[in-house]
């Protein structure tokens, strides 16, 4: 079903408007996606976020000011995600040794094991873009980098 179809608009002011908001309709519906994913598993998609940013520097730790620059959500207060994570024991932070201002967070084997978890259920969203073959699907990501790059 078209945009106009599911959002029983008949007609759009140019092809502009129409994109902008099929891009927002799908953006919601794909965080509707991993809503579902992440729902079973006490996670916010910002906190997910941040397992997984962390999972990539893995063993190395990063400080929350390197956390926010790879997040996804840059409005996050990633202070409060790592302490949340913390209370999980998904996460640990420490003091940075060369610098006293920063605090080092690694990733913890709890947080390891609830991605492993998360990673074997992750077909479910990968599944939701099936519609699309692998050369469309590497077409609509280079499109949405080049709408990206006008800003």
């Amino acid at each position: 079903m078209g945009i106009k179809e599911e959002i029983k608009q008949s007609q759009f002011r140019n092809a502009y408007q129409k994109a902008f908001i099929n891009i927002l309709y799908t953006n919601n519906w794909l965080e509707e996606q991993v809503r579902g994913l992440l729902k079973d598993e006490d996670l916010t998609k910002q906190q997910f976020n941040v397992l997984r940013i962390l999972r990539g520097s893995h063993p190395e730790p990063l400080s929350t000011l390197q956390i926010r620059e790879r997040m996804l959500d840059k409005m996050s207060d990633t202070s409060r995600i790592v302490d949340r994570l913390v209370k999980k024991d998904f996460v640990h932070k420490q003091t940075c040794p060369s610098d006293k201002r920063l605090v080092d967070v690694m990733i913890s084997e709890g947080g390891l094991k609830k991605l492993e978890a998360i990673d074997a259920k992750e077909h479910v969203i990968e599944d939701s873009l099936q519609n699309l073959n692998p050369e469309e699907a590497e077409l609509l990501s280079d499109l949405l980098d080049k709408l990206r790059k006008t800003t």
